[in-house]
């Protein structure tokens, strides 16, 4: 197994599996793939953070940052990370890849001089990995609520102590859903089906903690 930086040559490899992974997942279909095209080309993107997961050769996972940042109480503001796609195919999902690839991301974040990420992800996959509710480091977005989705991790003990904050997450991440379905007709199609896990994602990104 390595852990690697992506280059050039996987850029195909990591948008066919990032539809792979998410394909059907959060909607009918996907356009993580198709986000993943369009960060690369980003002010925000952390290319340091852009790493994939090998077994055997071939690329099974694969994982993106951007900048984001907090604003504080007296307006200051704090440049941290946002991470997304998390893409693992789907054969090897639930087998501990996905916690390698995060843990070494965490690792790099350290040495490249961050100490906070927040990211809009289901709980129940991030809470392991030391991830928090918002609203436990006073960390809301701009209309001062709490998403139950948004979730916090401290990379240094007591990075986000002492004050409150307002997230402002890249515009990276803002796509045009008529040029995803675009770019998606050149890949290998698949059917859009509904999944339980739909509903999970719909309750969890429109809730939030009081």
């Amino acid at each position: 197994m390595t852990i690697r930086n992506e280059t050039p040559h996987d850029e195909r490899i990591v948008e066919e599996l990032t539809k792979k992974a998410f394909w059907n997942v959060n909607v009918p279909g996907c356009s993580e793939h198709y986000l993943a095209h369009v960060l690369r080309k980003h002010p925000d993107f952390v290319p340091e953070l852009n790493l994939v997961l090998e077994e055997d050769g071939c690329i099974i996972a694969n994982v993106m940052y951007t900048k984001s940042k907090l604003i504080g109480e007296t307006g200051a503001e704090k440049q941290i990370l946002t991470f997304g796609p998390l893409s693992v195919l789907p054969e090897f999902q639930r087998k501990g890849y996905g916690k390698m690839l995060l843990e070494e991301s965490f690792r790099r974040a350290v040495a490249l001089g961050f100490d906070a990420i927040v990211i809009f992800g289901n709980p129940e996959n991030y809470a392991s990995r030391g991830f928090k509710s918002c609203k436990k480091y006073n960390v809301c977005i701009a209309n001062g609520l709490f998403p139950t989705a948004m979730l916090v991790k401290e990379l240094q003990e007591g990075a986000l102590q002492g004050q409150s904050w307002t997230y402002m997450e890249s515009n990276a991440y803002e796509i045009d859903e008529s040029e995803a379905e675009e770019f998606d007709r050149d890949f290998p199609p698949l059917p859009k089906e509904y999944r339980a896990s739909q509903e999970l994602f719909y309750l969890y990104s429109h809730s939030q903690v009081l």
